[in-house]
């Protein structure tokens, strides 16, 4: 025989009008639609207690009759029932647990009846069920933020668009967003920044998607960020957990946010026109704080009510000093005892000539770190060919127990010709410091494996009566041939107005 479970409201109406019009008996009713005396009698047990006859079956449709026929009536329960929307925000408080909630509903009402634990947490996770599944995750207070970009963007009048950042707290769902111009990790982290300070507080973990701006290697298993996403999460004392590559379930809270963002605030600022970011910052505002006070529809409160009851108690506090955008570059010491970014060269302390160091570039300064320490700092400068010194890392002092010295580059610049050597002390004299004319003094001797000792003496000569003090100068004299016309017989850089080239011995 079928199971009864299974029997569609066709064979309900069949046995019905067998039985309420033909007036059949059970057992050929049972017969005719091949079902068990038991399902036949159940049914117009069913509509006798409906009081139906067969004009008002044929009157209902199938939902109606079925409601009326299998509808259970409401029963009070003789139980106590839990406030399982409260139990549920409750829970997103660090350390609690279903236990002690259940242990506090008892308590609140002694002498009546509560479910036992067991069907206390069934009833809940049943609850859990009819939520959202952004809801229905239980994110710890102050735990996780989640930030990601919304897909639509906003047209700008000059034919640009600005790209709308979301980020939401996990437990409270409180939401912060805010136009930038790109996509890029500048633009990531400075909106994180802001949202940390919209926030008020820091969270444990941020929680991104897997963006190549901030994303060194998307790994499943070890996401890899890049330098500069690390040194903005130990400025702010958090860390970077991206979510998974494929798995939109891990940062459900800000997909949900999105989505909210997109059709709460976009579609409300559609038709207005906007000419900067800062203008479509402007109008967002406004909008975010309705947002966060609107209520929710199967909770309690709002997300500004829950984010004061949740989050914001359990924000570690933000840093005093303000976040810079910083980039990191490997660079080595070279003998002038500076390093090189973007074409400028900044001094460190003279120990550390040929050793590699890390360069930390905000957009005012230039630190360099060597083993993760600090061993200079500089104000960045723009200056192309330019010195950044500092007078302590250059001291004399220091200079005896460097392999490169004044003397030893004049030394090697006289056992070529007399010419060369004036040269050399000439690249280091006209230097604020000599060692800032170290790289011309040996880009100057290089050139004698390339073109010859006697050329570049020759060179040497032509250079100085031109009165020149760079090396590349020297090059281009002897890649044109011009070492190679007869020179004055008597050079004007020998003579008595040039008594001020020092030679060597000013050096010892």
């Amino acid at each position: 025989m079928p199971d009864t479970r299974r029997i569609n409201m066709r064979k309900i109406r069949d046995v019905l009008r067998l039985k309420l019009e033909s007036r059949l008996s059970h057992e050929r009713i049972a017969a005719a639609l091949s079902l068990s005396k038991g399902v036949v009698s159940k049914y117009v047990s069913l509509a006798s207690a409906a009081g139906l006859d067969w004009a008002q079956v044929q009157a209902l449709d199938d939902t109606a009759l079925h409601k009326c026929l299998l509808g259970t009536p409401q029963r009070t329960s003789a139980f106590v029932v839990p406030d399982y929307a409260r139990i549920h925000q409750e829970l997103r408080r660090k350390g609690m647990t279903l236990m002690l909630l259940w242990e506090e509903h008892a308590a609140r009402h002694p002498g009546e009846s509560t479910h036992r634990y067991a069907q206390f947490c069934v009833n809940y996770r049943s609850y859990a069920k009819t939520l959202k599944r952004s809801m229905r995750q239980v994110h710890r207070a102050g735990e996780k933020l989640f930030i990601d970009y919304a897909g639509p963007t906003v047209a700008l009048s000059d034919a640009s668009r600005a790209h709308i950042f979301v980020a939401a707290l996990g437990a409270s769902s409180y939401t912060f967003a805010c136009a930038t111009p790109r996509e890029t990790m500048a633009d990531w982290l400075g909106a994180t920044a802001q949202a940390l300070c919209f926030f008020g507080g820091v969270p444990q973990l941020i929680v991104p998607d897997n963006p190549k701006a901030l994303i060194a290697n998307a790994d499943r298993y070890e996401p890899r960020a890049n330098e500069t996403v690390h040194d903005f999460a130990r400025h702010y004392g958090t860390s970077f957990l991206p979510a998974r590559p494929y798995h939109p379930q891990d940062k459900g809270k800000v997909e949900s946010a999105v989505q909210v963002v997109e059709r709460w605030i976009l579609m409300r600022l559609r038709h207005q026109r906007f000419a900067t970011v800062d203008d479509v910052n402007e109008a967002i505002a406004p909008l975010l704080e309705q947002l966060n006070a609107k209520a929710f529809q199967k909770l309690l409160g709002s997300r500004a009510s829950a984010f004061a009851q949740l989050d914001a108690p359990a924000l570690q506090p933000l840093p005093l000093q303000t976040w810079e955008l910083a980039v990191y570059k490997t660079v080595r010491v070279h003998i002038d005892q500076h390093v090189e970014f973007e074409g400028h060269r900044y001094s460190v302390p003279q120990s550390l000539v040929g050793q590699v160091l890390e360069a930390r570039v905000t957009a005012r300064t230039v630190e360099l770190l060597h083993r993760g320490q600090r061993v200079a700092s500089h104000l960045r400068c723009a200056h192309k060919g330019g010195f950044t010194t500092v007078p302590e890392h250059l001291s004399a002092a220091h200079r005896a127990h460097l392999q490169w010295t004044p003397e030893r580059l004049i030394h090697w610049g006289n056992s070529i010709g007399v010419a060369t050597g004036a040269l050399v002390t000439r690249l280091l004299e006209t230097r604020r410091h000599p060692e800032h004319g170290y790289r011309a003094c040996l880009g100057l001797l290089a050139l004698a494996k390339r073109f010859t000792k006697p050329r570049l003496e020759a060179a040497c000569v032509v250079a100085l009566e031109l009165g020149t003090t760079n090396s590349t100068h020297v090059r281009d004299i002897l890649v044109n041939g011009r070492d190679q016309v007869q020179a004055s017989t008597t050079p004007e850089w020998t003579s008595p107005q040039h008594a001020h080239v020092r030679g060597a011995g000013y050096y010892q």
